[in-house]
């Protein structure tokens, strides 16, 4: 589910700033996601959102690095403090962003669970939010 504009404004960035943002619009509700590449490049669990391509402007990329994480998409980071930021899947018209990376009050709400086939197994999921085994959201 893309989000619709709004005249909502929220900010956010990395760790150490080096990377970013600015979404003007609402966000997508959070989506936690199990996938092994996330498990990877987090050491856990992923929670995201996101919003639309056109919503997005960075404040600053000085530090922004994209890694090609699959024929589909890309992931983007920081390369000073290695935070985790963005999933970008080719050929759509959004943009997840990891929902920590959002300055607080977020507004955002958790909506479900995706790729729990692939979550650790030291992961116990008792939310009661919906589970998918894939993306079947």
């Amino acid at each position: 589910m893309v989000p619709t504009m709004s005249d909502a404004v929220h900010t956010g960035s990395c760790l150490c700033g080096g990377v970013s943002y600015e979404v003007r619009g609402d966000f997508r509700p959070v989506s936690y996601c199990h996938c092994e590449q996330c498990r990877k490049t987090s050491g856990n669990f992923v929670g995201a959102t996101a919003c639309e391509i056109d919503a997005l402007h960075m404040l600053s990329e000085t530090s922004l690095t994209w890694y090609r994480a699959s024929d589909t998409a890309r992931r983007g980071f920081c390369n000073v403090c290695g935070g985790n930021v963005f999933w970008a899947p080719d050929h759509r018209n959004y943009i997840s962003i990891f929902a920590g990376t959002v300055d607080m009050p977020t507004g955002l709400v958790a909506e479900n669970h995706i790729y729990v086939a692939d979550k650790a197994d030291y992961v116990d999921i008792g939310d009661g939010l919906p589970q998918f085994p894939q993306n079947d959201t």
